[in-house]
């Protein structure tokens, strides 16, 4: 019996395939490289937390148990402007008893491995090149675990998956797909469902032959849905007072220390700066230029026009489908939004985050391609001087650059230039947090130290106020913190014992955690919390000239727990005190 004839086509369609497969698993692979590496740290302890997941998991614990943080306005706060399909999300595994701050340990892995399957689709319809899209998700996956945006869990993390698998729909003009990823975008990070918007509004223009609109019906259905998507999800934020609104004007906002640079610091929530060129170019919340922790070779990204403008293009160039004008629509999206951010100062969050994330889809992109196409046309050449026998000349020129891009792919697997960029904190005060766990749920802590900011976290209590918790961008909400903050301020530095009682009895604080250098010149000097409260001098002033404060003198009477760092007062007994002067 004659053997089946196979076709050339179907050969060369299987070797493709297996390309595919092929450079698709050494993407996930790089993926799974980083990942483990940032879960590794992130499971060494029960007391390690990304930076910024202290102010979005903190107050998840109450979906475990309701009685959790009972009137507490930080955990108020920040449950109220989470986006409900970040609260959703949390809130089914935690359904099933999983503790929040495990989930967010895991979830950065598996938001990094939907990202990675997206954006290799994704670069294949621009540049129908395997290799070519391994490249882009390398320098992808390099970016995203240099920096903190990822590893946070936070709902800025989200915006990865869900933008690639909007953008690889878009392309593939799959409306329903492409508006359900848009939707998800908009329930998890407002801010970068509008740069989809942004790019869909640009591909209703049509520049060829003069600019006119688009007479492709789906542009219009794409258009259309996304807007009703974003004013149907949105439109209640506007329509509704926030109970902690409104938000701080910009008046208010240059007021005050900790929206500006303090005593060589930067603010907790630092926007304005007087030269005008950190402001406009080089600020992480205003700046044009600022996209964060990349691989030097996402750079290259701007010879990519290059390859499309010359007129003898190399055979990988020749590749190049229309549909990279994509890449050009994200960063005028960006640009836009960028300047129209500036202009509703605070109305559309920080400018820099349009273009900053921009940055981080479209520089990969561009970069996986412009590397491929010169990678390619610099071993055609290799192979050609072969036959000329320049072999010498030839393998400098070419083994050079590629050793240097060698270089360069590897340095980022190192951990320090990426986990320790992703902000990890580990607490050290464990005995404190068990001390605080086996509390009422009621306990509410006083503390001007930066260990406060691990309390609500770790010891699973309230707190009055701190540095992580202090965002001042609803002035409804950070109104009352300014007043709480500058209250225990003056309370744990006042050399009257009444007015620590009067404090505790007015806030209903069970605990004080004191540091054992708190009043001394130098702990006051470099304390962060007073700095952005503009409390530095005062509090040395009347270091200075004032009797001892009141809480420095029972440190020992009414000391609950002590440990290496610290002194937990306990508040029923500096109550129960008489007159604690000197």
């Amino acid at each position: 019996m004659p053997l089946p004839r196979i076709s050339r086509a179907t050969v060369v369609h299987t070797a493709v395939s297996h390309q595919k497969r092929g450079w698709l698993g050494f993407s996930i692979l790089i993926c799974l490289l980083y990942g483990l590496q940032s879960l590794g740290v992130a499971l060494d302890s029960p007391y390690v937390v990304q930076d910024d997941a202290r102010q979005h998991i903190f107050w998840m614990q109450r979906y475990l148990d309701p009685s959790l943080f009972p009137d507490d306005l930080i955990a108020d706060y920040f449950q109220s402007v989470a986006p409900p399909g970040y609260k959703a999300f949390y809130f089914l595994w935690t359904s099933i008893g999983i503790n929040p701050l495990l989930i967010s340990k895991f979830v950065p892995l598996f938001l990094g491995l939907i990202t990675t399957l997206y954006y290799f689709g994704l670069s294949l319809s621009l540049f129908p090149v395997p290799a070519g899209a391994f490249v882009a998700c390398l320098l992808l996956n390099q970016g995203l675990w240099m920096e903190d945006d990822l590893v946070s869990a936070t709902p800025r993390a989200f915006l990865y998956p869900f933008f690639a698998a909007f953008l690889y729909y878009l392309l593939r003009n799959a409306v329903v797909p492409c508006l359900i990823a848009l939707a998800l975008l908009t329930l998890f990070y407002p801010p970068m469902a509008l740069l989809g918007l942004g790019v869909l509004t640009l591909r209703l223009v049509r520049w060829s032959a003069g600019v006119r609109v688009s007479a492709v019906p789906k542009d219009w259905i794409l258009w259309g849905g996304a807007f009703l998507i974003l004013a149907l999800v949105l439109g209640p934020y506007q329509l509704t007072t926030n109970e902690f609104g409104p938000l701080t004007t910009v008046a208010q906002a240059q007021q005050l220390p900790i929206f500006n640079q303090v005593d060589g610091y930067y603010g907790r929530a630092f926007y304005f700066h007087e030269n005008p060129l950190i402001f406009w170019l080089a600020s992480p919340r205003t700046g044009l230029l600022f996209w964060g922790v990349m691989s030097p070779l996402v750079l290259v990204a701007f010879a990519l026009p290059v390859y499309g403008i010359r007129q003898s293009r190399p055979p990988l160039a020749q590749l190049l489908t229309t549909r990279v004008h994509l890449l050009s629509q994200i960063a005028l999206a960006a640009l836009g939004l960028y300047g129209l951010a500036h202009w509703l100062t605070f109305q559309l969050h920080f400018p820099n985050r349009y273009v900053y994330h921009g940055a981080r889809f479209v520089l990969p992109l561009a970069a996986g391609i412009t590397l491929t196409i010169y990678i390619g046309t610099q071993f055609r050449r290799f192979r050609a001087d072969q036959r000329r026998r320049h072999r010498v000349r030839q393998q400098l020129g070419l083994a050079l650059p590629l050793g240097l891009v060698a270089v360069v792919i590897l340095l980022p697997f190192s951990p320090r230039f990426s986990v320790a960029n992703q902000l990890y904190v580990t607490g050290q005060a464990t005995e404190l947090y068990q001390f605080l766990q086996q509390q009422p749920h009621a306990t509410l802590v006083a503390s001007i130290d930066a260990e406060a900011n691990n309390l609500p976290t770790f010891g699973r209590r309230s707190i009055v106020a701190a540095r992580e918790y202090a965002l001042p961008y609803h002035w409804g909400y950070f109104s009352q913190l300014q007043r709480r903050t500058l209250a225990m301020i003056a309370a744990q530095y006042s050399p009257e014992l009444a007015s620590v009682q009067r404090f505790d009895t007015e806030l209903g604080v069970d605990f004080w955690l004191v540091h054992k250098h708190a009043f001394a010149p130098d702990y006051v000097e470099n304390n962060r919390l007073l700095k952005e409260f503009a409390q530095t001098e005062h509090v040395l002033e009347n270091l200075a000239s004032a009797p001892t404060p009141a809480l420095a003198n029972l440190t020992v009477s009414c000391a609950r727990l002590t440990t290496e760092r610290y002194w937990l007062l306990e508040a029923s007994c500096i109550n129960a005190q008489g007159d604690a002067g000197p």
